[in-house]
Formats: structure tokens, sequence, C-alpha cells
């Protein structure tokens, strides 16, 4: 459904920012009797995508269903051509899926004319990972163009793009062009632009990935105000993890055109069940460092000796670390060697490697895994430490 531009006006006010949270109202030109209910949701329904290449068929993408929910923040990634990029260009037919249906608001979106889609890309925007600004157009014009495009007044014009400048925090680069602005800034005039028409839909292709940590860290914070403030559907590519991690509500996994994982960030997270998911997981473990692993034994020595336990807590149950009970629970003394926790969604997840100073046998660490008396979700032995002198 199309916004009004007496819609996106009131709506972006700074008397309505004041006043309320700012929420997106569509009213539709067609239809008779519009609700007030939540747009933005998306729906994929059997969908595959097969490209022809050098005379042979390529698949894409196979037998994807899902629904995302609107105002959600929903993360896709995979490895390079697992799909990533096809997926998220169905959402605004800029690919058309050789077989399926692509949903937006459970309208069927193969089945709307030209006007109809040009409707429909009014209330997606998107934002791209190298920018794809005019580079001889200022920030202003780079922001207004949509509207420009869309047949929007001048004045009306105006006051979108100032409300939109200082959405992004660049009220001072109005009349820059894109060459004197770093990649941060260059993102922010790509996100104010995507937001000029009032999309109800954000897609982020890649959006972060030309960006240092810092940097995307920032973008991310802002697309996390967008959607809590505008109540946007964002769904975004990537191939970073850490991304996931930071700003999503949901995951899918996607391994050569088809969904191998998905579910709530925390889930899957916490106990990733495909070897993809494992793989693009891995930079973000405390794995053991080089210098421990080299120290390592698989028998246990003579003298002084510790048995190197590593404790991994996967987010449920709201079991989290606590090492005066570990201690107490193992018998002994126990060390902190490498590893650490992050909270995704409010759950703790991670991994410690603790290195245990005990005279007692190898125990059944799962009793330590279950019911009232766990200290970790999974315990697993991996070796022997010799203990220095000055530790006794």
């Amino acid at each position: 459904m199309a916004l009004s531009i007496t819609a996106r006006q009131s709506l972006h006010s700074p008397a309505v920012q004041e006043t309320q949270a700012r929420t997106l109202h569509r009213a539709s030109p067609t239809a008779a009797n519009d609700t007030a209910t939540a747009r933005g949701a998306v729906a994929f329904r059997n969908v595959g995508k097969t490209y022809q290449s050098s005379g042979r068929s390529v698949q894409a993408l196979a037998d994807i269903s899902l629904e995302i929910s609107p105002g959600s923040i929903f993360g896709i990634i995979g490895r390079s051509g697992a799909g990533k990029s096809s997926l998220l260009r169905t959402i605004n037919r800029l690919e058309q899926p050789t077989q399926g249906q692509v949903l937006v608001d459970e309208i069927d979106i193969a089945t709307l004319d030209d006007a109809q889609l040009v409707d429909l890309r009014r209330r997606i925007g998107m934002i791209f990972q190298h920018f794809n600004l005019l580079s001889a157009k200022t920030v202003y014009d780079n922001i207004a163009l949509p509207l420009r495009v869309a047949g929007v007044a001048k004045a009306q014009i105006d006051i979108r793009v100032r409300e939109l400048l200082a959405l992004v925090g660049l009220q001072d680069k109005a009349d820059v062009y894109p060459s004197r602005l770093s990649g941060g800034q260059k993102q922010r005039v790509g996100i104010a632009r995507a937001l000029a028409s009032g999309p109800e839909i954000l897609l982020c292709d890649e959006a972060t990935s030309a960006l240092d940590p810092e940097t995307t860290h920032a973008i991310l914070q802002l697309l996390r105000d967008i959607n809590r403030q505008l109540g946007i559907t964002i769904i975004l590519i990537t191939h970073e993890m850490s991304v996931i991690r930071e700003i999503a509500d949901q995951v899918l996994v996607l391994e050569q055109g088809r969904i191998v994982e998905h579910g709530e960030v925390w889930k899957v997270f916490g106990n990733p069940t495909h070897a993809a998911t494992q793989a693009l997981l891995a930079p973000l473990q405390h794995g053991l460092p080089d210098d421990l692993q080299q120290s390592l034994l698989n028998d246990k020595p003579a003298g002084r000796t510790s048995r190197v336990l590593q404790l991994i807590y996967r987010g449920a149950d709201g079991l989290e670390p606590d090492f005066p009970r570990i201690a107490e629970a193992l018998g002994g003394k126990v060390r902190l060697l490498h590893g650490g926790v992050d909270r995704i969604q409010g759950h703790t997840q991670g991994q410690l490697l603790i290195a245990l100073q005990s005279t007692a046998n190898a125990a059944d660490w799962t009793t330590l895994t279950q019911g009232p008396q766990a200290i970790a979700h999974d315990i697993k032995e991996l070796g022997y430490l010799a203990e220095p002198d000055y530790l006794h």
C-alpha cells in the first residue's frame, strides 16, 4: 500500500516525535476498510530459483518456505553462493522466482501489474554494500531523488529530507558530495535515501561488509533504532555472524540455496546443528589457544597436574557460569584458562576452559549437565596440563 504524502509529513514531524513513538500508518487508496494491522509481513511459499548459465541450469534457491513477522529484524546468512542475494531480491521482485510464491502482507507479488509493482517498491527500501550514491549529486539531492521521481512537491521534499538528515545524524552534510564522506557517512546517506518514501520493509544487502568494526557497530545501532522507532521490518543478508548476533531477532542459514537452520538467534547460536552454521560460527568461538594446545597432554603425567575441562553454555534454562558452585560441584580448585560468554537476546552463551586441580578420578560429567545440579549445558574433558610450582 502506498504511503500518502500527508501521512508521511505528519508522522515524521518533530511534534509527533516528541509526543509518541514513531509508527508508520499506511492508508490504502484502494481498500475500502483499511485497518491498523501492522504492515511489512513477508512470506515465502516453496520458492525456488533456477538460472540458465552456459546452456545449463543452476539452482540458486530450492523449496524456501518461511514467514517474517512485521516489525522484526530478520537475518539471512550463508557462505558465498548460498543464495542470500537471490532470496532477498525476490522480495521486491528484482528477481522472479522460478517456482513458488513471495507474499508481502499476504499479497502474491507475482500478480501485481506494473503500476502496483511501482507502489510495492516504494514500500520496500533497500541499502547496499557499496552505497550506490550518485557522485555528482550532494547528500541532500541523493536523499531527495526518490521523492522527486515520485513527483513530490519541492516544499514537502525539503521537509522530508531535513528530517531524514536529522534521523541519520548528517544535518551538517546536506551540501557535501559523497567523495568527501567516510564509508559510514555514505551508508547513512544510503539509509536515509531508502527511508525517503516511508517504507514498511527495509532490505539490507551486505550493508556493513565494506565498513570497519567500529563503524559497523554504529550503523547496526542506527538500524536497530530505526526498527524500534518506526516499526519497519528489516531483512538483512550477511556472511558475518557477528552482525546477526548484534541486531537480528531471527536468523535463517542458507547452504546451496536451501534452508539448513532457522529460528531465534540465541537458539541457533547456542546449539548449531548443521555444519554450515558451525563453520560460520567458528570465528566467534573461544577455542583452545595454540600455546595451551601445545601444552595439553592426553595422558595424566607424573607430578602435579590439572584436568582441562570445557564448559559450554547454550543459553537455555537461565544457566550461567557460577565459579564457586562450579568448584564445589567438581570437588577441587578451579582456574580459568580461556574462554568467554556473551548475552544474546537475554541468554548467556559461550564456553569456558578451566583447569581443575583434583585428585578425583575422571567423572561422568553428564551428571553435572542436567537438572538442578547442572553447572553447564555440556562438559568435555580435553586433557591434562602440568602445573607450575608457583600455583601450589
